[in-house]
């Protein structure tokens, strides 16, 4: 039954709260995978996996009893929807965390878990020395499932919601300026993107399976790196095999993992031309060689430099790391220098390309940005020109061009806002806007409290809660998520 609001205004509450059920129906599936370590493993959790799986399918079978009046659903059920999602499945996805024995307080395991949907990173597990694999697996699950959206994996999985706002809940998910279909149908579209994530994460798997790496590690790491999460099976992460090797099969992929995903799939299916005209992977290929040597230059100054492996490998490996807001990084990355912060945030605010499973602004909003006030300077010299900004060699819509400002603009207010939050709540003040920085961003590093792996356990729990909340901003690109606290979304 639709429940009724302030102006008459209504949500399909029952259409919600199935579809809600589908994508619960659909975590537990992906549940099986640490009860199944677990049981290889014979670690003592198996049965609070269980139960959590039992929990969390139970939930979801039940609300898909609902029988809505009718399965249609607007732009405002379809950004609702977005938003509960994955605070409900996050609120689920917990219950592993909670159930083992990790120790961890609702609010620590709800900041973990909506930090792996998000594919942020940052945790608050003090070592994971002692952590069982099928924790550390589900870890690497939930950012899997994030990287493109759980969402995204349901219109794929379940055609009905092309007649029920699909295209809504599509564009209300995925990131970027505008949502081309590559496909007649939304579902098939989601499919096909799927298709080369689960495609990628597979050859990943099997290239890091031939290094020192056992077949766990490489499934973990597999996940964390397509997804862009940077979620570690260990206290050392990547120091404990040293692996040249690991390092350029991960930066390949994590320099994959911020490429559009809808230019990959038209790559694969023979339209190569497309690379040479998409602005936002030139500027991206160009922003990684720029970043590589300003990081080098750096090293060299600093006299960091220890053999050549340091101005190469291990340079290039943090620069796609950072951009594609993975945040893997070397122990000592701080150390190096002034030069190297700056760079580093320059990484985390920019982000790579729309479209792919990493954070930050994105390069396509900057460069329809440049080229909006590369138009303004040269009108004031010629006021009577007609200027457009072009993106691959298109025209963009005056709508668009000013949807990407505001997406700028509130993006760096977020960041004000939140960083004098965190101040309050008593956050140092260079920790407290970094750390906004990077959870809007989805990086996950941290800076003194935290140190640069972003180990988030001794900042306070209000301050979780405020990190979670820009988290999930930062994830579903701020419009999504802000624009229910305001009148106008409930007004008809």
């Amino acid at each position: 039954m639709p429940v009724y609001l302030k102006h008459r205004a209504y949500i399909n509450l029952r259409m919600l709260l199935r579809v809600i059920g589908y994508l619960l129906v659909i975590e537990s599936i992906f549940m099986v995978v640490p009860c199944f370590t677990a049981l290889v493993y014979k670690e003592s959790c198996i049965i609070p996996l269980l139960i959590s799986l039992a929990v969390t399918a139970g939930c979801g079978v039940g609300m898909t009893f609902l029988k809505p009046k009718t399965r249609e659903m607007g732009k405002r059920e379809a950004i609702l929807l977005t938003a509960l999602t994955w605070v409900i499945l996050s609120m689920f996805g917990m219950l592993p965390f909670l159930f083992s024995n990790t120790h961890l307080s609702v609010t620590d395991a709800f900041f973990e878990t909506m930090s792996g949907f998000t594919t942020t990173g940052a945790s608050v597990l003090n070592t994971l020395s002692n952590v069982p694999k099928s924790i550390l697996i589900w870890r690497c699950v939930v950012q899997w499932i994030g990287g493109l959206g759980i969402i995204l994996f349901t219109l794929a999985v379940m055609p009905m919601l092309n007649y029920s706002g699909g295209m809504q809940l599509f564009n209300a998910e995925v990131t970027g300026i505008t949502h081309d279909k590559l496909r007649p149908r939304v579902s098939y579209t989601a499919k096909s993107l799927w298709g080369v994530y689960i495609i990628l994460t597979t050859i990943l798997i099997i290239l890091l399976s031939f290094s020192d790496m056992g077949l766990f590690d490489a499934v973990c790491y597999g996940l964390s790196t397509m997804s862009t999460g940077g979620f570690s099976t260990s206290d050392m992460s990547l120091g404990q095999w040293n692996s040249i090797y690991i390092k350029i099969v991960m930066s390949v992929f994590m320099f994959l993992g911020g490429v559009n995903f809808a230019l990959i799939y038209n790559v694969s299916q023979g339209k190569v031309k497309n690379l040479f005209k998409n602005d936002a992977l030139k500027v991206y290929c160009w922003i990684v060689v720029i970043c590589y040597l300003l990081l080098t230059l750096n090293m060299i100054i600093s006299g960091m430099v220890r053999n050549v492996e340091d101005v190469t490998i291990d340079t290039i490996f943090q620069t796609i790391s950072i951009l594609s807001s993975t945040g893997i990084t070397e122990p000592d990355f701080l150390d190096s220098g002034s030069l190297s912060i700056v760079v580093l945030i320059f990484m985390m605010f920019m982000g790579a390309c729309a479209g792919s499973t990493s954070g930050g602004a994105k390069i396509d909003r900057f460069i329809v940005l440049i080229k909006f006030l590369k138009n303004e300077f040269y009108k004031m010299i010629h006021p009577g020109t007609v200027t457009t900004v072009c993106i691959n060699g298109k025209g963009t819509s005056t709508a668009i061009v000013q949807k990407t400002l505001a997406f700028l603009f509130l993006y760096g207010i977020v960041i004000i806002l939140g960083g004098m939050a965190l101040c309050l709540m008593g956050l140092p003040i260079k920790d407290s806007f970094f750390c906004a920085l990077s959870a809007i961003s989805n990086t996950g590093l941290g800076t003194d409290i935290t140190g640069i792996a972003g180990n988030y356990a001794h900042v306070p729990d209000i301050a979780k809660w405020t990190l979670t909340f820009i988290m999930l901003v930062g994830r579903l690109e701020l419009f999504t998520i802000l624009l229910i606290f305001t009148p106008t979304f409930w007004k008809k």
